[in-house]
């Protein structure tokens, strides 16, 4: 743990006189390595500026002074000293800090734009002084680690070992003033953490308990600062103890000034799964009975006030409601009436809960209630909720956000938030390995999010934060700020998170490389192969394309620094060579067996190629475990989590399988590929009135979908009315069927449909309502291929061009493909 020394009245005199000086101009802040007139040296002829930091500021204050003073050593070999008697960097907390408030009162620092505000801090250089001040302390840490990350030391420094470039000395210069965060509460859920998190952090980690404790969550909870984020959902698989099972962790987020919350099945800060499943005898020394409010409310009635009176003095966000023991249903009554009514008793009961461990009124108490699967049924059955509870919306689990604030939710005291995942566990498939949510996706759906009024809390499920690391602090980053990525500018981000770690050089490679491997698993999750089923030219192309970017990779490699390489191999080579493996694995065996059937001897080379793929897999995990930042990360990764058959070497032809399909003949289709458009290639469009046709790079299956903007337009009724893009295609004569592809999202929220239209050479146009309701047949192929489909027949009478207008009506709709099939003469 870190020393704090006190300062003295001595030094405290020096510093305020200091301090007596105007405030500097409203220049952008600025660093360089390089002296400027009025720069603050931070480091020059090896000598570091010191801090100042008051004992009594917070320990998440202290904390982030300290960290700032390792971060100058790690980028410059020199470090500067805490609370020495001539210090020239302050940091403090308005209102708390008494070398800032003497400043303040004193009239040489302008605070009225962060004062009162929530996060918010200034960093401002005058003649000879650094000061980092905030309107809170989360404020003033954000504002220590802004600094760090300008001088070079990433928010994943640690986590994706990025190693700074060397700097002989640091230079500051300008002022930085920040607003608050767009989203009060930012941060994510560590999950299904059995394949990763928790076996390499009792073994690398926290090696007494075997267990994820609070060695870890000091790594953690370090990264959400960096990251500014505050916020989490802990870990709670059945393989790690409840986080507060180790009275340490709630102490150590306090210290880090994170809220701590449970996820959607864990109501009032417990984790049942363990806490009751497992460890409530040895708690409370009874066998607990059923988990049902209605049978037997007294005893969980204890069990949940008992830990809100143990964490009353901690910085939390309460859920309320109730589910299963883990990720099932609310137990109880069996029909709805019932279950909104068991449900409505049990979140009075704990508000009341609530009132009495905070004697305060439980308005002002953070609450959350997450209609996540089922809970969203009854909630929508006519659940009355108190207004000041936040409703936190969730995804489908694949990216897409199920239903969001109508306009009376809009007007709830308590607003709204998201549950989004990176990572999931369940139906239809897992994704559990590799992460490959798109920046545009998530800016789409999220920046949806917050135009209606989502932004109150942001957690995103991040399973075991790698190998997601660029998509958290994607995430983090719109939390913090939303207008900085909207949907139209998300594709550009992965060059700037390229650039920041791996140089302006290279960074153009790596986002193509990044990007095309964000769309190619739009089309099909390396997890997800065995249940998408791809033409054989599509399959063929699929392969060529992974191919290319793996090519690409390697080759970068040796461009990369050496400094640089770990951080490289974590965060583009591992997930471009293992999805492109996966794909090699999957399709090369459907290949040989296809060729086999045909008597074709070329079907054991595929065969082998497959068999080749899926030992690759294997090895390359390995160097991840044992070999990269000399087997830092042992444990972190597993490349078959719950051995799922997708997983495991798929059945390839052999040479009696090849001799017994010889004869076989291969069904005729009926519909013949004719073309492929990309939905952002449009001869010509339309806006109307508030709806405007957008081009959005990088969302889905293709690189170039559309959409009417803003998303808080109103829907059209009147098709002829809305805003369309039209398309001109050469077709000879014959029957066609026009396919529509559009991104698997859903209703916006109960009061707009989800529909698109389409007419062919201006003929009546066509309405299709695209919603497919979630954990049905037609929405789990829907998310496993990426794509909803409607189809159109037409006609071509005489070889002519064909004529076809696409209206959208509605916001909500993207539009990624439009395939045209010719069907075959009989």
């Amino acid at each position: 743990m870190f020393v704090y020394r006190k300062i003295g009245p001595v030094l405290l005199f020096s510093v305020i006189a200091m301090a007596l000086h105007a405030q500097g101009g409203n220049q952008l802040l600025n660093v360089s390595t390089v002296s400027r007139p009025e720069s603050f040296s931070l480091v020059a002829k090896n000598q570091a500026a010191s801090i100042a930091v008051d004992t009594n500021q917070a320990t998440v204050v202290r904390l982030a002074a300290n960290y700032f003073a390792q971060d100058v050593a790690l980028v410059t070999g020199v470090k500067p000293t805490i609370n020495s008697r001539s210090p020239t960097i302050i940091i403090g907390t308005l209102g708390s800090s008494m070398i800032i408030s003497t400043v303040v009162a004193k009239n040489k620092i302008a605070v009225d734009a962060i004062k009162g505000k929530w996060e918010s801090y200034m960093i401002v250089v005058n003649k000879g002084i650094l000061y980092i001040l905030g309107s809170d302390d989360r404020g003033t840490a954000f504002g220590v680690f802004e600094l760090s990350r300008r001088i070079g030391v990433h928010p994943f420094y640690w986590w994706a070992d990025i190693v700074p470039e060397h700097k002989y000395q640091l230079f500051i210069s300008g002022s930085l003033t920040q607003k608050s965060p767009s989203v009060q509460y930012r941060g994510i859920f560590l999950n299904d953490e059995d394949w990763g998190l928790q076996p390499w952090a009792a073994h690398k980690m926290d090696t007494d308990i075997k267990d994820i404790g609070p060695k870890t969550y000091e790594k953690i909870f370090e990264l959400l600062l960096r990251l500014k984020a505050n916020y989490i959902w802990p870990a709670m698989h059945p393989c790690t103890k409840a986080f507060y099972y180790y009275p340490e962790n709630g102490k150590l987020a306090a210290d880090y000034s994170i809220v701590v919350g449970t996820s959607h099945c864990e109501p009032m800060m417990r984790n049942n799964v363990f806490e009751w499943a497992e460890n409530y005898k040895n708690e409370y020394g009874t066998a607990p009975k059923e988990w049902r409010y209605d049978l037997n409310k007294e005893q969980i009635y204890t069990y949940w006030n008992d830990r809100i009176k143990a964490v009353k003095d901690y910085p939390t966000v309460t859920t309320v409601g109730m589910r299963g023991i883990h990720d099932g249903s609310m137990p109880g009554p069996k029909d709805m009436k019932g279950k909104v009514s068991l449900l409505q008793e049990v979140i009075k009961d704990q508000r009341s809960i609530l009132f009495n461990n905070y004697r305060k009124p439980v308005e002002s108490i953070p609450q959350i209630f997450c209609p996540y699967k089922e809970v969203l049924n009854v909630y929508n059955a006519g659940l009355q909720l108190p207004d000041d509870i936040s409703l936190v919306w969730s995804d489908d689990n694949h990216g897409y956000i199920r239903q969001l604030s109508n306009t009376a939710e809009r007007k709830r005291s308590g607003g709204s938030g998201v549950y989004y995942h990176l990572s999931y566990w369940g139906r239809p498939q897992d994704y559990l390995w590799l992460s490959t949510i798109s920046p545009s996706l998530i800016s789409y759906e999220m920046s949806k999010a917050y135009v209606f009024d989502a932004k109150k809390l942001w957690v995103f499920n991040v399973g075991d934060i790698k190998p997601a690391e660029a998509e958290m602090q994607f995430a983090m980053e719109l939390a913090w700020d939303v207008d900085k990525w909207p949907p139209e500018k998300s594709y550009s981000y992965a060059e700037q998170w390229a650039k920041e770690i791996f140089g302006a050089n290279n960074a153009p490679a790596i986002a193509l490389i990044k990007n095309n491997y964000y769309r190619l698993a739009a089309a099909g999750k390396p997890e997800h192969l065995l249940k998408v089923n791809y033409r054989d030219a599509e399959a063929q192309h699929r392969l060529e394309e992974y191919q290319s970017i793996a090519q690409q990779a390697i080759a970068l490699y040796g461009m990369i620094p050496e400094r640089l390489k770990d951080a490289y191999f974590e965060l583009v080579l591992y997930p471009v060579l293992s999805a492109t493996l996966m794909n090699e694995k999957i399709l090369y065996a459907k290949q040989g067996l296809n060729l086999a059937k045909m008597g074709n001897g070329q079907a054991l080379a595929f065969s082998a190629r497959a068999t080749s793929a899926y030992d690759s897999i294997a090895l390359l995990t390995q160097q991840y475990n044992q070999r990269i930042a000399k087997g830092k990360w042992d444990g972190i990764m597993s490349w078959h989590p719950r051995d799922l058959d997708v997983f495991k070497m798929p059945k390839v032809a052999d040479s009696s399988s090849s001799k017994s399909f010889m004869h076989h003949e291969m069904p005729e289709n009926d519909t013949v590929f004719q073309t492929y458009i990309s939905a952002g290639n449009f001869d010509g469009k339309q806006d109307a009135i508030n709806q405007k046709i957008t081009v959005l790079q990088g969302l889905g299956i293709d690189a170039n979908g559309i959409a009417i903007m803003p998303f808080n337009t109103n829907s059209t009724s009147d098709i002829s009315k809305a805003a369309y893009a039209t398309y001109e295609i050469k077709l000879e004569k014959g029957n066609y069927i026009l396919q529509l592809n559009c991104l698997p999202t859903h209703e916006v929220n109960r009061e707009n449909k989800l529909g698109i239209a389409v007419s062919v050479n201006n003929n009546t146009p066509v309405t299709f309502n695209i919603e497919a309701a979630a954990d049905t047949a037609p929405w789990d192929r829907n998310v496993l291929q990426g794509f909803v489909r409607s189809q159109f027949p037409f006609t071509v009478v005489n070889e002519a061009a064909a004529y076809i207008k696409v209206y959208l009506p509605v916001s909500g709709v993207v539009l990624n493909t439009i395939d045209i099939l010719k069907i075959n003469s009989k």
